[in-house]
């Protein structure tokens, strides 16, 4: 039986919940994680399309294909022994196949929202807790057209609540590059709490921290006073083999830097106005912090699922959470209401 979810089917079930994943009898070659998922998982394809296998190897046989955006349930993580080593991890489909994680957002906690009655001026931010929604803008005629895709945990700029196409409150979004204002229903969004961006260590000086990138092993060190607080696997630039168009090499440089701009939600791409999913442009790219005159920078990723590997245009690419972590330990620091924050801060040395 073919159960993919298509995102109307999504949106109508209780809480965006999936309910429990009903567990089936399989052969276990493949050892589970130690800390097993809680049986509410989603996988959404973030790249044009990947291979379904029957086991979790890509030299299985190819199952199935699943497109871009496509929703489908998952009810298991497989440590492959197979690999790739950097990233062993597959999944299990619950209509059956493994696919490999690369290119899967994990998506677990997906729920709907309480909107706010009235929105701060100056805005507030918010993050999408719902696989995917499509962004509206409202014409000068009255009309409403299409424009980008939001994914599950970007981060936006909440700064007006408006009565949406189908009467039901909407939240209009500030592009911060472009500076125009598309909307999404209010329940897909999760305001964002103050408190959720507390600065950690502030009191440590800002000498006495210090971030380290090493390209070798795709390893992100923080350091306080010379001892490690923080590790994580991060996704670096890929060297480009030919010039690039706008003449920015595409490997993240090595040196020694400081973060210098902190922006926490960002729209990178074109930066084009378009409705189209496959175009160039990642909205709301959460948790950015800057560090090299040309853009490269440390931020969120919800386009892969792939640390360890070269996989970015020259920024550090980071899982959401250990961006926000970054962005609240560097300096300088960044209040909630701040939509960019400069100043000579935390050292970066990439190697």
């Amino acid at each position: 039986m073919n159960t993919k979810l298509s995102r109307r089917d999504f949106l109508k079930l209780s809480g965006l919940a999936l309910g429990t994943l009903a567990a089936r009898p399989l052969p276990r070659p493949w050892p589970p994680e130690e800390n097993p998922l809680a049986q509410r998982m989603v996988g959404r394809v973030t790249v044009s399309g990947v291979y379904v296998y029957s086991e979790p190897s890509v030299r299985s046989r190819r199952i199935g294909h699943i497109r871009r955006d496509e929703l489908v349930g998952m009810d298991e993580v497989y440590i492959s022994p197979q690999g790739p080593a950097h990233n062993p991890r597959w999944y299990h489909l619950r209509r059956g196949g493994y696919v490999y994680s690369a290119y899967m957002q994990r998506v677990e906690n997906q729920h709907l929202n309480q909107p706010l009655s009235w929105v701060a001026e100056g805005g507030r931010l918010g993050e999408l807790t719902v696989p995917f929604s499509d962004s509206y803008r409202k014409t000068l005629r009255g009309g409403w057209v299409r424009l980008y895709r939001l994914y599950y945990g970007s981060v936006h700029w909440i700064t007006q609540l408006v009565d949406g196409p189908d009467g039901e409150p909407w939240y209009g979004l500030t592009d911060e590059l472009l500076h125009v204002l598309y909307c999404v229903p209010a329940s897909h969004v999760r305001p964002i709490s103050p408190e959720e961006l507390t600065p950690i260590s502030p009191d440590v000086p800002s000498e006495e921290k210090q971030l380290q990138v090493s390209v070798a092993d795709q390893l992100l060190t923080a350091y306080e006073k010379g001892q490690v607080v923080f590790q994580t696997l991060v996704s670096t630039g890929v060297p480009s083999k030919e010039p690039t168009p706008n003449g920015i090499p595409t490997h993240t440089p090595n040196g020694r830097f400081r973060v210098s701009v902190k922006v926490p939600s960002k729209h990178m791409g074109d930066g084009n106005l378009t409705g189209d999913p496959e175009a160039y442009e990642l909205l709301g790219v959460p948790w950015v912090s800057f560090f090299h005159s040309t853009g490269v920078a440390f931020h969120g990723t919800y386009w892969h699922d792939n640390f360890g590997r070269m996989m970015s245009h020259g920024c550090v690419n980071m899982r959401n959470e250990d961006a926000l972590w970054l962005y609240r330990w560097s300096q300088p620091i960044s209040g909630p209401m701040d939509w960019n924050t400069k100043g000579a801060g935390t050292v970066v040395v990439v190697q």
